[in-house]
């Protein structure tokens, strides 16, 4: 029968039934994360994971898409169930479910995506038991989403279109921390800029008068920035690196240096500012040693705009049925998503939670790297999946919970920022 939610509370009965079916997929779901983490991929190479993703997904009958909307190693795979009651049943709701794929350059996947991957499949999977079981209609959208670490996929996946029919969108992310925890964090707003200054070469002792140095340049940028550190609030980040060709002190004043830098605020709004003052140095340092520069802004991610109705409803199950413990605070989380930029487009849920790892072993090391393939950090993870597949079917079940999700007045969809060039 249909789940019935009393006193705005979650139903134990669909919550045995994902945790059943989760139980009944774990060692396939097991095997599908190894293999992904077996074959590391970086962003926009993730040919094997799309290929395994999509293999599985149609195998329990969804209708896979491969290469969605244009991009090679996206997918989508949906499965609707459009009856109630043995009726057809219009207009029922879709939820969305994201899994990243991507590995880190030279430690692979040091940020946990083969279990980000395989929680996507297992949400998917668990909602769809869901709805047969309890006779709901509703339509489930799992989209592969590439190049989360730096190139925003799901920015270009927003842009296309692929998320426009759907209600709301769910997924979730590994971390280090105490056992049973998790986290609805914010996160942080967070822009690349590249920028090339383009001097003039001059033998570096007969003359070298006729030179515009490049490198000096591009360390009178850097040390700029170092000031500007000095007034910057406490919870903004600006940090870079100085990369160079063919240098050598004996030889020609370098004509030529790069650097490649990352802003960060609590707010899109905030960077933006920031990101100003960042520019101001770089203009100054060009200015100051008559190079040439030109300035080229990364893709900008949004912070996340967590719902608090999901995350409410995701709280309750897993800290009712597994001891986890949710918190909200954002104090000292600086880690950034593409998800933000959808969280600023529907109502979404990204909550992080806790896999043990070494110490020292946070995200982005080769300890986590090695703590992403663990039985531990499989079974938190499942365990956070039957969590979002509860809040996903909620959404499609109950439509007074789906209008307490339904975005305030101030939301909109957002238009991701694009990579541009100026000088």
């Amino acid at each position: 029968n249909p789940p019935a939610y009393e006193d705005g509370f979650f139903d134990p009965a669909v919550v045995s039934t994902i945790e059943s079916k989760l139980e009944e997929l774990s060692s396939d779901l097991r095997k599908l994360s190894l293999d992904i983490w077996n074959h590391p991929e970086i962003m926009w190479e993730e040919k094997y994971a799309h290929d395994r993703l999509t293999e599985f997904m149609s195998s329990h009958g969804f209708s896979v898409t491969p290469h969605h909307l244009g991009l090679d190693t996206a997918f989508r795979a949906v499965y609707t169930r459009a009856r109630l009651n043995g009726k057809p049943q219009k207009g029922a709701r879709v939820i969305g479910v994201n899994s990243e794929m991507d590995a880190l350059p030279g430690i692979g996947h040091g940020c946990g995506h083969n279990l980000i991957a395989m929680s996507g499949v297992a949400v998917s999977l668990a909602i769809k038991a869901a709805l047969e079981q309890h006779d709901i209609p509703g339509t489930i959208i799992l989209l592969g989403t590439p190049a989360e670490e730096s190139d925003g996929g799901k920015i270009s996946l927003l842009e296309r279109g692929a998320y426009d029919s759907m209600d709301a969108c769910i997924m979730s992310h590994p971390t280090s921390g105490p056992d049973k925890f998790s986290a609805i964090w914010p996160g942080v707003a967070c822009q690349p800029m590249e920028v090339e200054f383009f001097g003039h070469g001059a033998h570096a002792a007969g003359a070298p008068w006729e030179a515009q140095n490049a490198l000096d340049a591009a360390f009178v940028a850097y040390a700029g920035i170092s000031a500007l550190r000095q007034q910057i609030k406490p919870d903004h980040r600006v940090n870079g690196i100085i990369v160079g060709k063919d240098w050598a002190p004996n030889a020609v004043i370098p004509d030529y240096a790069k650097l490649r830098y990352i802003v960060r605020a609590p707010t899109w709004q905030e960077l933006e500012a920031l990101r100003d003052r960042v520019r101001a140095c770089f203009d100054a340092a060009a200015l100051a040693t008559a190079c040439k520069i030109e300035v080229r802004l990364g893709t900008g991610y949004f912070e996340l705009r967590n719902n608090d109705i999901l995350g409410q409803e995701y709280a309750n199950v897993v800290g009712d049925r597994y001891g986890i413990t949710t918190v909200s605070s954002g104090d000292g989380t600086k880690f950034s998503s593409d998800f933000g930029n959808v969280t600023h487009a529907l109502p979404a849920l990204h909550p992080v939670y806790s896999i043990p790892t070494e110490p020292n072993g946070s995200n982005h090391t080769p300890q986590f790297t090695h703590a992403a393939a663990t039985p531990e950090a499989h079974a938190a993870t499942l365990k956070v999946a039957a969590g979002l597949a509860a809040v996903g079917v909620r959404v499609l079940a109950d439509a007074d919970f789906a209008r307490r999700v339904s975005p305030t007045v101030d939301t909109v969809r957002s238009k991701a920022v694009h990579s541009h060039s100026y000088t």
